[in-house]
């Protein structure tokens, strides 16, 4: 397994360019913005890309699905809870002063307990609403891709349209419960593990204590 972080578009985003180095295949977890430069870096490495993984609706994580789509028509993955926030990007730009245009209407609807596959890897898919109410995370292979819900010692907005803190909370005992030794990669800032988070986050440190009961 390899995984790339490449940080993008005014919120510093992290998209993920996760791929099977045996096979190259890749795929794409929250294509926020430039475009031009997720195609690029794949292009470079030699990678085919087979499908793009959307855990959550915001503007920050779907920006530059559109354009993708015109270079390679390969299928989104969107849980239907978010539609309302992704059918609005260009409308939520808007209120940034940021021109986003409008992605395509995803291919598949995501489920928690579906697995997905890129090459030989596979990832299951986990609902953790709270920051938006279609918010979903892969996990898999020693590492979850978990979007806007957990941070190095922060956690995802509940200020937003549509957000819910008491389904964030509950969210967050399902990171808590993941093995320690788990590699964290979130929508913003720098990657962690369960175990780090559990210790010194204090967001988490409540929902490690209702798992250990």
């Amino acid at each position: 397994m390899i995984v790339h972080t490449l940080t993008v578009g005014p919120f510093q985003e992290n998209c993920y360019l996760l791929g099977d180095g045996a096979t190259r295949e890749a795929v794409l977890i929250d294509p926020g913005d430039e475009a031009e430069r997720l195609i690029g870096a794949i292009e470079r490495e030699g990678w085919t890309l087979h499908a793009l993984w959307i855990t959550h609706g915001h503007i920050d994580h779907v920006g530059g699905i559109a354009a993708i789509k015109r270079h390679a028509d390969v299928p989104v993955y969107l849980h239907p809870a978010d539609r309302a926030l992704y059918d609005r990007a260009a409308e939520q730009g808007k209120h940034f002063g940021l021109r986003i245009e409008t992605p395509p209407p995803p291919d598949h609807d995501l489920a928690e307990g579906d697995v997905l596959t890129v090459g030989a890897l596979s990832f299951g898919v986990i609902h953790v609403p709270g920051h938006s109410p279609g918010h979903v995370a892969f996990v898999g292979h020693g590492v979850v891709f978990g979007g806007d819900c957990l941070f190095a010692g922060s956690i995802g907005r509940t200020d937003l349209p549509l957000s819910d803190p008491v389904a964030l909370a509950r969210s967050l005992e399902r990171f808590a419960a993941l093995p320690e030794e788990t590699v964290v990669y979130s929508g913003h800032g720098p990657a962690t593990t369960v175990r780090e988070e559990r210790r010194s986050n204090p967001f988490l440190t409540g929902a490690a204590r209702l798992i250990a009961r």
